[in-house]
This record gives structure tokens, sequence and C-alpha cells, in this order.
């Protein structure tokens, strides 16, 4: 498939399909016209207007009709050669051949379980985020190598970790990730897959998405690489340069763990959906079926995300941690691997920005990202440019945090919209000036 140009960030344009192709019927309808058996091609509008993270998928589970009913959207995109077309006899009609996976959703406890957390100091979830990090690495090390002995994968068998992982982050978000990044380099595959989780889950939670989407992203991470379970011991941890067939069969683990997962019928189509497709990248780069664009799925974009960071971030066979700040400038410096909207929102997420990236803040202003030392997760910016007067304004340090008083970061900026054809020599300038000590925006 081609590339698709984006819209509204992260949704297609609707393709122009010439009626004699044969190959899509796409029809716009209101949302209050969605029946079960329809297949849904795109939605209309931001995307965090709906409640969704699979692109594609047919409307066979009265759940996810009612959901559908009950979001934010005014249109969506239906694709009547692969469902039910908008006609009163077609509605109840037979559904195609080509069925989406059903959805298993949270367990009942999950979203009463997490809404009864409550936060606390990264000092006083240190200790619990240590025991859980202890037992949920043994529990992986049992449920993979039961993968390995041939036994079937079932949701029930990782539910538990899933919501004890999402307590935790829900506590605090830092304690948990944080102390993934301690492991042992023998534990590597098994304490990734709970950092992946818990990055996951912690991304969708702070897009405010419904607990069952938390939940399936949360599982997702956990089962993402699976398929290494069939990689050879010896090539994964191997300390030195792979040859060409060792790094193939390294390649070959998202469809591996597709194989495995596929024969899981209460797993979440997104659970299968990001393993396999946690490798591809945004410019068709990646891997297995070097998919582009917007033929992949949010959540295995959001998979991308998680799965490099933690990855750049911990302790190799074959090469020492990155600092978190150096990951994220590392990974924006990779123009076409990432989303750029989802990595934005991550960094958001993360508290962490590229020094001398040009920002745009909530308060009117332009700025580029400071330094800011051991309290890197509370972006410091020095604000240098209305953008109301499209003028140079006195230089004003801004420490970013959660707090809806302070400041934000709403956006990246590109220096030469803006008037800066030569950014690298005047963000060294601007960081380099003097000014008054740093002071927090009304």
């Amino acid at each position: 498939m081609a590339r698709m140009p984006a819209r509204n960030g992260l949704l297609t344009v609707l393709r122009q399909i010439p009626p004699n192709r044969g190959v899509t019927m796409l029809r716009r309808i209101d949302r209050d016209q969605a029946r079960l058996g329809m297949f849904v091609h795109d939605f209309d509008g931001p995307w965090l207007r709906h409640p969704f993270w699979r692109p594609r998928f047919l409307l066979s589970s009265p759940r996810d009709l009612a959901r559908v009913l009950d979001s934010a959207l005014e249109t969506l995109v239906i694709d009547e050669s692969r469902g039910a077309a908008l006609h009163p006899d077609a509605v109840a009609g037979e559904p195609p051949a080509r069925s989406a996976r059903p959805v298993t959703a949270a367990p009942a406890s999950f979203a009463s379980g997490i809404a009864r957390e409550h936060s606390c100091s990264f000092e006083e979830e240190r200790p619990r985020a240590a025991k859980l990090l202890k037992q949920s690495t043994r529990e992986m090390k049992r449920l993979f190598g039961e993968v390995r002995a041939g036994k079937a994968i079932r949701c029930d068998d990782f539910a538990p970790l899933v919501e004890q992982i999402c307590a935790s982050v829900t506590r605090n978000s830092h304690a948990l990730i944080s102390l993934s990044r301690l492991r042992s380099r023998d534990d590597y595959t098994y304490v990734h897959s709970v950092a992946v989780s818990a990055l996951m889950m912690r991304f969708a939670r702070s897009l405010d998405m419904a607990p069952d989407a938390v939940f399936d992203l949360g599982l997702a991470g956990l089962l993402h690489d699976v398929g290494e379970m069939i990689v050879p011991e010896r090539i994964l941890t191997k300390p030195g340069s792979l040859s060409d067939e060792e790094f193939a069969v390294i390649r070959s683990h998202p469809e591996q763990g597709y194989r495995l997962l596929s024969g899981a019928a209460e797993l979440p189509e997104v659970v299968v959906d990001v393993c396999r497709h946690h490798h591809e990248r945004s410019d068709g780069s990646g891997y297995p079926l070097r998919l582009a664009g917007e033929e992949i799925s949010v959540a295995a974009r959001i998979a991308a995300i998680c799965d490099v960071y933690d990855a750049l971030t911990s302790d190799r066979a074959y090469k020492a941690a990155w600092s978190p700040a150096e990951a994220i400038t590392r990974m924006h410096g990779w123009a076409g691997h990432f989303d750029p909207e989802l990595l934005f929102r991550f960094m958001r997420t993360l508290g962490l920005f590229p020094e001398g990236l040009l920002v745009e803040l909530r308060s009117n202003r332009l700025g580029v990202v400071l330094p800011n030392g051991r309290r890197a997760s509370r972006p410091l910016v020095r604000a240098f440019f209305s953008t109301r007067e499209r003028a140079a304004m006195p230089l004003e340090d801004v420490v970013i945090d959660d707090s809806l008083a302070q400041d934000q970061i709403i956006a990246i900026r590109d220096p030469l919209a803006w008037g800066f054809p030569d950014w690298a020599v005047r963000a060294e300038q601007l960081m380099t000036a003097t000014l008054r000590q740093p002071a927090r925006a009304a």
C-alpha cells in the first residue's frame, strides 16, 4: 500500500478511489447511523475523540457499537465492501467473511481497583515497585517458559500482572519505570516486557484513555516480544555484532510472536497487532511488512516509541544504557522512525524534551529547551519570542510541570517557519545568554 497523507495529525485524508477499481466502497456516515456488521475504515476528527486503538475493524460487538454511539465523534467512514452497507435491508445482513478478532474486556476489577489507588511520592512507592519488579520478572520467566514449552497463551495468565503494574504507575508514574533500568542483563527480556507495559499504560493514562484501552495496551506491552521465546538465547545475549543470518533470526520475532498469539482466541486484537507491528516505522523502513504512516495502527506506533525508549535506556549485552534525555534526543533526531505527534505527546508524558528544541508555550511564546541537570523531569524553557506580536521579547526562563497553573509546552515548532534559518546558532546564543534566575510563569 502507498503511504497516505495525515489528517488532524494522526488520521488520514479519505482516499478517493475510482469506482471501477472495485477495491473499497467508502462512505462517510453520521455516528448515529453506525450498526452492527459495518466495517469501520476510519474515524473523522482528532484521534483522541474516539475510544478505539484499532484503525480499522468490524463492528461485531454490541459493546464496541455502544462505545461508538456514546463517543464524541460526529462522523465516521465505513467500507461497504467489507461490511454491512448503509441501507435498511443490509444492516442486519451477513457479516463479511473477513471478520475481526473479538475483543475481551479488561477484568471487572481493573477500573475500580485503579480508581482506589492514591498518588504517592517516589520514595513511598519505591519499595513496593522494587518488590513488584522482582515478582513480575519471576512471573514473566515462568509464563514465557511455559510458552517455550508449547503451552497456549491465555489472557487470564497475564491479567493480574497488568493490574499490578498499572496500580504502581497510578500511585507514582516514575518509580517502577526508573527501577526497571537497574535490571540485570540476564533478565533483560522479561524486565523489558514489564517496563514497556508500564510505559504504555502510563502513556495511555496521560491521554485519558478508557480503562479497557489502558488494560489492552498494558497486556500488549507484556506480550510484544513474546516471539523472542523462539529465538535462541545465544543470539539474544550475544555481546558482539550479529551475522546477517543471526540478524535475520532476530528480525523474525514479530512474526513468531504473531503466530503464537494468533492461536489465543480470547486476546484483544490490539495485543496481536502490537506484537506483529511494533518494529514497523512511519517511513516504511521497519519490519516485518514495511508498513508506513497510517498503515500502522496507533497502538503499534505507541508501542514502537515505548519499546525503543526502554531499550535505549537499558544496559544491553552489546551496549551501555543512554540517559533518558539522550534517548529522547536521539529518537527525535531519527526522522521518519516515529509518529511525530505521538512522540511529542510521549515527551510531554515523561517531561523530557531535547535540549535546543524550539517549542511553543501555552502563553503564546516561543522558547528554547534548556539543559536542566538533575531536574530533567521538569523541563526548563527559555521564552524569547511572542507569537501574537511575532516579535522578540525579554528572555524569561520557565519551569514546566504538570500543574495547570503553570505554562505548558503545546507543540514543537519548525525554526524555518518562524524565520530562524540558522537555528543552531540562535539556539546556542539563547541558551548561553545571561539573565535573571528562573521564574515560574503565571
